[in-house]
C-alpha cells in the first residue's frame, strides 16, 4: 500500500457502508468528511435541480462522459458514484 495517511476517521460509518456493499474508495470519502455520521437532510433533491446544477455537480467529483448525458443519466451517475 502506498506510503501516506490512509486512517478512516469514521470506522463505524465505513464499516456500515461496506456492509451496505459500497465500494471501499467511497466507503473511505464518506467516512472522512468532516461532518461523517451527521445528519443532513438539507439538500436539494436531484429531480429539483436544473442539468446545468447536475453537470457541476459531475464535474466536482469526477464523473466521466458527462458532456454526454442528459439529466436522468446525470442523475443515475451521481447517485452510483
Amino acid at each position: 500500500m502506498a506510503s501516506g495517511d490512509n486512517s478512516i476517521k469514521n470506522e463505524d460509518q465505513y464499516e456500515a457502508l461496506r456492509d451496505k456493499g459500497y465500494s471501499k474508495e467511497k466507503s473511505a470519502r464518506i467516512a472522512n468528511t468532516p461532518d461523517s455520521g451527521e445528519k443532513g437532510g438539507n439538500a436539494e433533491k436531484y429531480e429539483d435541480r436544473t442539468k446545468k446544477e447536475l453537470y457541476n455537480k459531475a464535474k466536482m467529483v469526477g464523473i466521466e462522459g458527462r458532456s454526454k448525458m442528459n439529466k436522468e443519466e446525470l442523475i443515475k451517475a451521481l447517485r452510483n458514484n
